[in-house]
């Protein structure tokens, strides 16, 4: 055995080198990057993969054909922008611009925001289906008089009156939405105690509350008993809207540490207190000053 493991000075040199030679390529072979610095693209072959990518969208479209309608493509969701033949990066791009409140109101823009190609667009747009605001827009209807000055109290109609065929001339509001305010309006006996509750209508924008309220406004609200808020039981509370019985009772809380509250206003420091419904929920409040014995 002692035979196997004896080496001649020359044979140790040999093996110490071999080590070494063998440390060095480990290292050269992690620590050097041997790819190539530029990727060279054939774009040729490239143009031609997309053309296959398209033809294929476009032979998934005609398979489905028969199944698709008429559809607003602001209203796109992932699903039905797959069974379009889109991408997930052009749905993705439709979701983003959609989530900045802006609108898409031709096939040109839909092109320029989602990017798709034309032959996919050619496909589809066909069944592009906007508001008839859009493809005939109406002339606008001004909330001013002739002389230029907006309309006054008195010219305004009331919204407590107000039909469904009265609102629709509103722009950019349509016969849905207007619906949808007449249905709200008429949960109550009495109808609107303001014109701030418009904020409770679905889907209704600043913008479009701003339009409403330059030609209507509530000429004859409910009439309602305002609640004092500085006596109030939880269970007067949680008749107003936007108050539940979690911050009912977060509100009498705080109302017995401050001992009793100043102002409407405090409520904003309530915990969960939603500060966006702060107008609607005053309407219904008030803060009864005390009368002191002389």
């Amino acid at each position: 055995m002692k035979s196997h493991f004896t080496y001649t000075k020359q044979q140790r040199n040999g093996i110490f080198l071999l080590v070494i030679l063998i440390i060095t390529f480990q290292c050269i072979y992690f620590f050097v990057d041997f790819s190539s610095e530029k990727n060279k693209v054939n774009q040729e072959a490239l143009s031609k993969f997309e053309k296959e990518i398209d033809s294929l969208r476009i032979a998934k479209l005609k398979e489905s054909k028969s199944k698709v309608f008429p559809f607003n493509p602001n209203y796109i969701t992932d699903y039905k922008g797959s069974t379009l033949g889109m991408t997930n990066e052009e749905i993705d791009r439709l979701l983003a611009f959609r989530k900045q409140g802006k609108w898409i109101n031709s096939t040109k823009q839909f092109q320029e925001v989602t990017k798709v190609s034309d032959s996919l667009l050619d496909e589809i747009s066909p069944y592009f289906k906007f508001p008839e605001w859009v493809n005939s827009p109406k002339p606008k209807y001004s909330n001013q008089n002739y002389n230029g000055k907006p309309k006054t109290f008195n010219q305004k109609q009331d919204l407590n009156t107000a039909t469904v065929e009265q609102l629709v001339k509103v722009n950019g509001l349509g016969k849905v939405l207007s619906e949808r305010i007449v249905k709200f309006r008429n949960k109550f006996k009495g109808g609107f105690i303001a014109d701030v509750q418009l904020q409770d209508v679905y889907g209704l924008t600043p913008e479009i509350i701003k339009k409403i309220t330059e030609r209507f406004t509530v000429k004859t609200p409910r009439q309602i008993q305002r609640i004092n808020l500085n006596t109030a039981k939880v269970e007067d509370l949680v008749t107003i809207q936007h108050i539940d019985y979690d911050l009912a009772y977060r509100i009498i809380e705080q109302r017995q540490l401050k001992e009793k509250f100043k102002s409407l206003n405090e409520l904003t420091k309530v915990k969960g207190f939603p500060v966006n419904k702060i107008e609607i929920i005053e309407l219904y409040l008030l803060i009864e000053k005390e009368i002191v014995d002389e």
